[in-house]
């Protein structure tokens, strides 16, 4: 191993999105980076040779290009995603990844709000077409021409538009690199290690998560898809040591019976994107460990809980701000206590404030506000918008509530916009989630309001229960009467099969308004 290469990228501050899969091809060479299930096939890359579909990319993408052209990469869902944003830095342009699975008229909004030049749907036509090296020296010139700084913008990234039309989110360099130079001190040398991802690319969660752990020199294998009996069987038959994924994919792969398959091999369990339930946490560090003993020294087996790390962040912050970290061993009473957000990360700082701005008090709730190097520069062609939640000092306003703790943790309460407001009280959806999600027959629960003239809100809830639960709407509703309190319980619930979602599995909460627009008598409702 270089360590002297390594040492080299930990302290290197000129680093660009462009440059990294050739510094890291310094540092590990010839192991594996990536392998990618594409329906039977395989993608196969080393460093070495993610490097050079780096360098392919870039030259094709130079082609009649002049830097600062945004190029759109609408490449099917995979590690062509992250390579396409480095070639597109490599020749000195700005990427703007986007899911393919967006609707036509979406991936529209987004060509034209971007000003892009070029649209990339398919990365073999971009590498068929790719021109021939040029001589080294003309080359390494071509790049460093072409080379941008660290501060300028390297991507475009669009919120997922839940609440209105996609907003496309500026991000430096140094705001995507942040994690990758620590990342490459990880030991991967000392044991094997696998993770199995399953995220879409072109959010900032998948995609922060593949740069970072190509840094670590820890092999991904990469599903295009989250299918929770494909995951299962990967992580139980390549006995994978990692699995990275959004608290939704864990309640798949519960349900699709993880508690029955063989995940000792497991050492360490990742979320983020949204609030990780504890007690699925829990059950998740269980079926892992922290070691094995070998077979010889008895029939021991597996030995202690895996780990389990909580990542908090949003796309304007371009990745993790926060973390929460409960260590492989034995599960600590105190780990992973619902809601907590943990310690800031290196360069970070968090508030929690009123709407004056002011710090509230220990225990009580504001919006959480957050500084540093990750955050966005802006709302791209948007300065209205970017005003609105980054002020003059550079604290992003995140929209989020949370609860002031001791020692500068803090607590997560909900998104400003899951606030229902309902005969002048203030509730939070999570803390209905929560609380009706606690029901042995819930599998998952979303809180929302629905526009009442008499309190203004009502708090209405549509949950999905386990197959072949007998539960009834009236008997959720008597178990919401039983744990909230009078202004908190629902006043309607709805058993669903499914919830619709985001391309991170979050729940679209605004389509399920129509569920509860008209009074039925095929379901209840508590006034």
């Amino acid at each position: 191993m270089r360590l002297l290469d390594r040492a080299g990228l930990v302290t290197d501050r000129s680093l660009t999105l462009g440059d990294v899969m050739a510094r890291l091809a310094t540092i590990y060479g010839d192991r594996p980076v990536v392998e990618e299930d594409q329906g039977g096939q395989s993608l196969c890359l080393t460093y070495r040779e993610a490097a050079e579909r780096v360098d392919r990319m870039a030259a094709a993408l130079a082609v009649g290009s002049t830097p600062g052209d945004r190029v759109v990469l609408a490449v099917p869902n995979g590690y062509d995603q992250l390579i396409g944003a480095m070639a597109a830095s490599r020749a000195g342009m700005i990427a703007v990844p986007i899911n393919p699975q967006m609707r036509p008229e979406e991936i529209d909004h987004v060509v034209a709000d971007s000003g892009a030049e070029r649209i990339v749907r398919d990365a073999g036509e971009l590498l068929a077409g790719a021109e021939p090296r040029l001589a080294e020296a003309e080359a390494d010139a071509e790049v460093e021409a072409r080379r941008g700084s660290p501060t300028d913008v390297a991507a475009i990234f669009y919120t997922s538009g839940t609440t209105g039309r996609p907003k496309g989110v500026e991000l430096t360099h140094r705001s995507l690199m942040g994690a990758v130079a620590a990342a490459t001190l990880w030991p991967s040398w000392l044991r094997r290690d696998e993770v199995v991802v399953a995220l879409p690319v072109a959010h900032i969660m998948g995609f922060s998560a593949l740069l970072t752990i190509a840094a670590t020199g820890v092999p991904v294998y990469l599903l295009p898809r989250f299918q929770a009996g494909p995951v299962l069987d990967a992580l139980e038959r390549r006995q994978a040591t990692v699995f990275v994924g959004v608290p939704a994919m864990y309640r798949m792969l519960l349900e699709a019976g993880a508690e029955k398959r063989d995940l000792s091999s497991v050492r360490l369990w990742g979320s983020g994107a949204d609030v990780m339930p504890p007690d699925l946490a829990r059950r998740f560090r269980r079926m892992g460990a922290s070691y094995s003993l070998p077979i010889h020294l008895g029939s021991l087996g597996s030995v202690g809980d895996a780990g389990f790390v909580e990542a908090y962040g949003m796309v304007e912050t371009g990745g993790a701000v926060a973390a929460r970290i409960s260590p492989p061993g034995v599960a600590l009473p105190f780990s992973l206590s619902g809601g907590a957000l943990g310690v800031p990360l290196p360069g970070y700082r968090m508030r929690v404030v009123d709407e004056a701005g002011g710090q509230v008090g220990l225990g009580k709730v504001g919006e959480l506000v957050v500084k540093g190097p990750g955050v966005l520069t802006g709302y791209h062609g948007d300065r209205a918008a970017t005003a609105k939640v980054l002020d003059v000092d550079g604290w992003l306003h995140t929209g989020d509530l949370a609860q002031r703790g001791l020692g500068g943790l803090v607590r997560f309460a909900g998104r400003a916009k899951d606030v229902i407001k309902s005969g002048g009280y203030s509730v939070y959806a999570v803390e209905i989630e929560r609380a009706m999600e606690e029901h042995p027959d819930v599998v998952e629960a979303a809180a929302l309001g629905l526009p009442d003239s008499r309190l203004g809100e009502l708090t209405v809830v549509a949950v999905r229960v386990r197959e072949g639960a007998a539960v009834t709407e009236d008997d959720l509703l008597a178990w919401g009467d039983e744990r909230l309190s009078s202004y908190k319980r629902p006043r309607r619930v709805r058993i669903v099969d499914d919830l619709p979602r985001t391309g991170t599995q979050k729940v679209a909460k605004q389509r399920l308004l129509p569920l509860f627009a008209t009074t039925s008598h095929s379901w209840p409702m508590r006034e």
